[in-house]
């Protein structure tokens, strides 16, 4: 294996608590404090040996530590997000005021689509990465003159030189790169990740990269991961879920955080029928098309909890959003998996193209009537590269620049006709409080933590959490959408997207 760079793959610390970047398809700072593995930096940490993967949040490492930890080190790869890269690019500068010869690299979904923008303003980058990474950086590391290296964009003679696309990869090259949980195992503590409806501790990884779907706010197809799917051998899946088994005995379930798992029904039923055996527990992402049958057999082969974005209860907001899926198949969907025993977390956005204050209230109901274990409400973001941002700029509904506050809470930065932004945030307060304050939800999220001190302790815990920001959003709503906390913006107006 070629020399290479001593080099640290870092999801950095945009904001204290963030869960953005490298882990998280929509970076914010959670409700309750919660954090996914940064599968996307585990791949190259994988192909080079003396590297190391830093995922500052979780692991509480502040932004001081994380420049004296970088000194060591001759290149550095940041994550970052739209909500963090003006901290990012803070830090970026920090790291080369401390060690002027550091090499940094940025990629994620902003310099995906703003490459020569992200540039231009942070001189402290020296390069970014559109689309896929994982062989660009380690070629850079390896040696490689930058020049060569594919989907790189850089600076040069006072102009900004992108090199040509490589394409995405396709099965044969996924199941070549390292498993993402061997990276976990040299650079990670798997407890200091938590998500309040998957069982503690957990490890997530992918099957397969991509998602045919077109829904026009989804940030990683339109940017990172594509619409092509790719998949990885069903063979390659299982055997990462063994070793994985084996390095992490005290692991409680495994998360497949594709963008969506249960895509083609032969392929989940080939994985089930080898997950079987296995006797684990795991969960995943999905979409409301899968037929009973389907759904049978991931029980019985172990699935626990599917990640769903039902996202409104409004028919036509779900075809203003092109979900592909209509309410109906929700409600079969949700019905079927009581029935095999499959809990169901649900997504649901207040502020998609067509939202009134009715159709807030429709979606309540619905959400009701659906009864899923928890759910997740957030406020509409238009993040740059996706169809949603240029839906809204183009009909001027991006009103005010800031979509997160300075501790990267999300924020609504869209208005439409008859829905202001107080409307959004008061509608998603209520939307809360009328889920779950209600008896049977409270017995449900309570009657575990009954028997388990631990349960107690992280109930307590999230319970705290979620009350201290559901009294900051009500402040908001009352006081008109105004805040008195620092802000971090995106820019309003046209972004030339960049495919893969």
């Amino acid at each position: 294996m070629p020399s290479a760079m001593k080099t640290l793959l870092l999801n950095p610390p945009s904001f204290e608590g963030f869960d953005g970047g490298a882990s998280a398809r929509y970076p914010a700072t959670r409700e309750i404090p919660s954090y996914w593995f940064p599968v996307w930096l585990s791949y190259a940490a994988g192909m080079l040996p003396e590297s190391r993967l830093l995922d500052a949040c979780p692991h509480n490492v502040s932004p001081a530590q994380t420049v004296e930890i970088a000194r060591s080190y001759e290149f550095v790869v940041f994550f970052t997000s739209t909500v963090g890269f003006e901290n990012d690019c803070r830090l970026a500068r920090m790291m080369k005021e401390a060690k002027p010869d550091l090499k940094i690299a940025f990629v994620g979904p902003p310099v995906q689509i703003q490459p020569v923008e992200s540039l231009n303003a942070c001189e402290a980058i020296d390069f970014v990465v559109r689309g896929e990474f994982d062989h660009p950086v380690v070629e850079y590391a390896q040696g490689l003159p930058l020049e060569r290296v594919q989907n790189a964009c850089y600076r040069k003679g006072g102009e900004v030189v992108m090199n040509p696309q490589r394409l995405p990869l396709g099965t044969e090259e996924l199941d070549r790169l390292p498993f993402a949980s061997e990276a976990y195992k040299r650079d990670l503590v798997i407890e200091n990740y938590t998500i309040p409806y998957l069982l503690h501790p957990y490890i997530s990884f992918y099957s397969s990269r991509g998602c045919p779907a077109l829904c026009t706010f989804c940030l990683w197809p339109q940017t990172l991961s594509g619409h092509t799917w790719r998949v990885r051998s069903v063979d390659n899946v299982v055997s990462e879920v063994r070793q994985a088994l084996k390095m992490f005995p005290q692991m409680k379930e495994i998360f497949f955080d594709d963008d969506t798992f249960n895509i083609r029904k032969d392929r989940v039923l080939e994985l089930c029928r080898k997950f079987k055996p296995l006797g684990f527990r795991w969960s995943c992402t999905a979409r409301v098309h899968s037929d009973y049958e389907t759904l049978k057999a991931m029980a019985d082969a172990g699935a626990r909890l599917f990640i769903v974005g039902l996202e409104s209860g409004d028919s036509q907001i779900l075809k203003n959003i092109k979900k592909g899926a209509t309410t109906e198949m929700a409600r079969a969907f949700v019905k079927n998996c009581k029935k095999v025993g499959i809990k169901i977390h649900g997504d649901f956005i207040i502020g998609l193209p067509g939202e009134t204050k009715e159709t807030i209230e429709k979606t309540i109901e619905y959400a009701k009537e659906l009864d899923v274990e928890t759910i997740q409400v957030s406020v509409a973001h238009a993040f740059p590269g996706t169809e949603l941002y240029d839906y809204y700029a183009r009909n001027n509904y991006l009103v005010h620049r800031a979509v997160a506050d300075g501790d990267g809470h999300q924020l609504p930065h869209i208005e439409m006709p008859g829905l202001s932004r107080q409307d959004m945030m008061a509608g998603l307060n209520r939307f809360y409080d009328e889920y779950y304050f209600r008896p049977r939800v409270i017995w449900r999220l309570t009657k575990e933590a009954l028997w388990d001190a631990d349960e107690r302790k992280r109930l307590y815990r999230e319970a705290r959490s979620f009350l201290q920001l559901r009294s900051e959003r009500l402040k908001y709503a009352k006081a008109g959408g105004a805040s008195t906390r620092p802000m971090v913006s995106v820019p309003v107006g046209d972004t030339a997207t960049t495919s893969q």
